[in-house]
């Protein structure tokens, strides 16, 4: 029945990824409308492009030696994508992978201008944001032949581009709620449920804030990342349905970015920056003086290693409906490689194969986005946490961050704005006010 359960949650998991970026939870959208759509303004782009034949690569002997770049195993997972290489290079000896493994910082100004001059490397990895504005440019293989028996369909599906597969889901992971056992223990919570909602969770801070002068009971970034979660929540969102108007200053946005900002300015139940004292909030929850942190599930093996208290995971709080995060990383090869299909071979095993599955499984990476339901159910066997169910139980909430053209300005905007607000400076709504009156003179929907 467990099995049975993971593999529906699964199925639905990329359905979800690409909904509405307005942050709605609707799920009346298909998997692939978010790229589909932004691919008919430049629906040629590429057409030119040699395709890959995945069905014609299993053959070939001779020694070749290809280029994959990654950031989603940097900072504790690069051994790992190594020892995921060395047993691809046992099935495939022929096939020699040079990996660069580069911070998620520098990533992607590094491969605009690798992309742009010419020097991309044979293979690499994009982020869910990004991969549909790489795919529109032509400069990624289509992949044709692929075994989809090794893949979830739904996963796969979300990174085709009208009809086209130019890159295979290398992962996925969403947000929890993690939780400090021992300090609700000490303040007499009960421990938080997948029900909760930030009601809820604000009574639970305060009384976890009473323990000290140095205890807090939650930290979330008061960014753009957390606001547009947030207002999907409260059933907001920062763009309307056809992304066609900006509605940051809505009556629903307003509850949540002044939720998220009250826990500073008012309460207290969230350290200002001063009280952080240059801490960055998982070294605050790893100390043993938070109670609640909202991040992602790549956070297990940290905290597994750093704390020496009892913690635990759940569903996060919602508003008026549940809303978190999801994430997902796409595999791709260089459309102007020449050695694209040992690039294809090394992205569909890395991305498909049970052995690697198994292997970031254990690990505690991310997870797989694989159709064998007896290596997803293994997941639940690792813990910390002992509550593995809540990553999946989330699967049922999931929403992405709005992708427009100039994604990188609107959330530089709104988050600018939201931090004056959380510094006192101006009040929620004038921050809510003044972001919506920049991003709609400054950024072109149309």
């Amino acid at each position: 029945m467990r099995k049975k359960l993971i593999s529906l949650l699964l199925t639905g998991v990329l359905t979800a990824s690409l909904l509405a970026g307005c942050g709605s939870t609707d799920n009346s959208n298909s998997a692939a409308s978010e790229n589909t759509a932004a691919a008919e303004e430049t629906a040629s782009a590429g057409e030119d492009q040699e395709a890959v034949d995945l069905a014609g690569t299993e053959t070939t002997e001779e020694a070749v030696e290809i280029t994959y770049a990654n950031f989603n195993a940097s900072g504790g997972n690069e051994e790992t994508l190594q020892k995921m290489y060395e047993a691809f290079h046992e099935e495939y000896p022929n096939i020699t992978v040079n990996i660069e493994t580069i911070g998620y910082d520098d990533y992607f100004t590094q491969m605009q201008t690798r992309v742009a001059g010419g020097t991309a490397p044979d293979c690499y990895e994009l982020n869910i944001e990004n991969f549909a504005a790489y795919a529109n440019k032509g400069v990624l293989a289509e992949l044709t032949g692929i075994d989809t028996s090794g893949y979830n369909a739904t996963a796969l599906n979300a990174f085709s581009v009208n009809g086209k597969q130019y890159g295979v889901p290398g992962n996925f992971s969403n947000v929890v709620l993690i939780y400090n056992k021992d300090l609700f223990d000490q303040a007499g919570v009960a421990y938080p449920t997948d029900d909760w909602t930030w009601d809820d969770a604000m009574d639970a801070c305060e009384k976890i804030n009473a323990l000290g002068d140095d205890i807090y009971g939650i930290y979330q970034p008061i960014t753009f990342n957390e606001f547009f979660k947030v207002a999907a929540q409260y059933g907001g969102g920062v763009l309307n349905a056809d992304k066609t108007e900006f509605t940051i200053n809505s009556e629903e946005n307003l509850k949540a970015a002044t939720m998220m900002i009250s826990k500073v300015t008012d309460t207290n139940v969230q350290p200002t920056e001063a009280q952080m004292g240059g801490m960055g909030d998982w070294d605050l929850f790893e100390s043993g003086r938070l109670g609640m942190i909202p991040t992602g599930i790549w956070a297990f093996n940290t905290f597994a290693d750093a704390c020496d208290f009892n913690w635990d995971i759940c569903v996060e709080p919602g508003g008026t409906q549940k809303a978190t995060h999801f994430f997902s990383n796409a595999l791709v090869v260089n459309a102007d490689s020449d050695k694209k299909e040992a690039a294809a071979t090394w992205i569909n095993w890395l991305a498909s194969s049970d052995t690697s599955a198994q292997m970031r499984i254990d690990a505690g990476w991310d997870l797989p986005a694989i159709s064998n339901e007896e290596v997803l159910s293994g997941y639940l066997k690792l813990t910390p946490p002992e509550n593995r169910q809540a990553v999946f139980d989330s699967l049922n909430y999931l929403t992405v961050a709005p992708i427009i053209e100039d994604y990188s300005l609107m959330s530089d905007i709104i988050t600018g704005k939201l931090s004056l607000a959380a510094g006192g400076e101006i009040t929620v709504q004038e921050a809510l006010d003044q972001a919506q009156e920049e991003c709609s003179a400054q950024i072109s929907l149309q």
